[in-house]
């Protein structure tokens, strides 16, 4: 199951090994009995977030294309 997240300070990223800041976002990954913390920057780079327009506006999601009806 993915997850995207807002760091409260306390959050390292399993790609990168650096600190989350406060407010930032990353996404949380569980597979079986593993659990991956990743930063925007690690999510993006290995394909589990991208952004998208929406509404005129350039919006990070965690989502894959495809969820909630949209290809």
């Amino acid at each position: 199951m993915n997850r995207g997240c807002v760091s409260l300070g306390n959050v390292q990223c399993g790609g990168c090994h650096r600190i989350v800041a406060h407010s930032e976002r990353y996404l949380i990954i569980e597979e079986d009995d593993t659990t991956l913390i990743l930063c925007v920057d690690c999510s993006l780079n290995k394909g589990y977030a991208h952004y998208k327009e929406d509404k005129g506006e350039r919006i990070l999601t965690f989502f894959s294309e495809g969820v909630g009806g949209e290809v």
